[in-house]
Parts: structure tokens; sequence; C-alpha cells
């Protein structure tokens, strides 16, 4: 039996599965706060137990972390972009603009390995401090979540150019497309309450 489709909506909502989905994805979502959420709680109680070892002022590059926001805010507005082709119906757009997404976000991994190097080069490792283990637990789940991204977004695109664009591609790509807003987001908190926070105490 074939699924009612109301294509008054938007192609990624037009089956009762495919908003069963998405609110599904919302629920994930939430335990995901609750686990950064977590994380920040730990690095809010830990982040000045630092053993004799260094602090934030002495290890973060302000120019670095720009950067970094910089890529992933500006992935977050071409991930937008890209949704946006998608409810056109322009593929090739929408695909594109993916592709984008991804390469920022490639950036950003980049640039937050090497700062991670350039830490441990410093003398700052994870078993240094307290501080330390909370501040690379907490950025290292973010940039493992960035990396799964990525993954799951190439594996979108090859199944988006394999079907085109039906109501279940346009829904899995909303999906990634709230994950990797959702990603941004903490991000945010990140540089706010790690990054600025450290280097004003």
């Amino acid at each position: 039996m074939s699924a009612k489709v109301n294509a008054a909506l938007p192609l990624e909502y037009q089956t009762e599965q495919n908003r069963m989905n998405i609110l599904g994805f919302w629920v994930f979502l939430g335990a995901e706060i609750v686990l950064f959420a977590t994380l920040f709680g730990v690095y809010g109680v830990l982040d000045e137990r630092y053993a004799g070892g260094p602090t934030q002022k002495d290890i973060f590059i302000v120019k670095d972390v720009m950067i970094q926001t910089f890529l992933l805010l500006t992935s977050s507005f071409t991930m937008g972009i890209s949704i946006f082709e998608m409810r056109r119906s322009n593929m090739k757009g929408m695909l594109m603009w993916l592709v984008f997404t991804l390469l920022l976000g490639g950036g950003f991994l980049f640039m937050e390995i090497r700062e991670f190097m350039h830490y441990v080069h410093e003398g700052a490792a994870m078993q240094t401090s307290a501080f330390l283990s909370s501040f690379f637990v907490l950025l290292g789940t973010h940039g493992l979540h960035v990396t799964i991204g990525i993954g799951w977004a190439i594996l979108l695109i090859i199944q988006i150019l394999q079907r085109g664009l039906t109501p279940v591609t346009a829904r899995k790509a909303f999906i990634f497309g709230l994950y990797w807003h959702f990603l941004d987001v903490v991000w945010i908190f990140i540089f706010t309450f790690v990054y600025l926070q450290g280097l004003v105490m």
C-alpha cells in the first residue's frame, strides 16, 4: 500500500512516515543536548583546575578560533541554502551548496586537528590537568560529531545522485540539515563559554 502523499507540504513533509521520522530526529537531538549539557557542566566545574599546567590564556590562539568559527557558521548558512534549493526542486543547486557545506566542515576539522596538535606540542595534553581533560573531551566530542556529519553527507550525496530528489531523500537531507545546524549551535556555546570566557578570566 503506498503512503498517502500531501503535495501541499514541502517535499520532506509530504508523507506521514517522513513527518514521524523528522519528529523522531528532534527527540534524538534532545538526547544530544543532554550529552553536550553534561560535557559543558563538567568543563564548567574543571575549567580552573590547572594542576600547574597551562591555562586558557597560555594556549588559545584567537585567530585560529575565529577561523574555525567562521568556517562552521558559514557552513550552516550554505546548508540552509541547500535546503532552500531542495524545496525549489533544484537538485543541482542543492548538491552544489551541500558540497560547499562539506568543504567548509572539512576546513573546520583541519583547523581543529591543527589546534589540538599545537596544544600537545606546547605540553597541553589531555592528561596534563583536569581542565585540559574536560576541554579535549568536550571539543573532541563535537569534532567527532562533525566528522560523522561529513561522512553522512557524503553518503547522502551518493544516494541523491542515484535516486534523485524524492520525499525520502528530501527527508534525509532535511534531517541532516537539522543535525548540521545543531552542531553549529553547540559550537556557538563552545566559542562563548570555552574560548571567550577562558580568554577574559
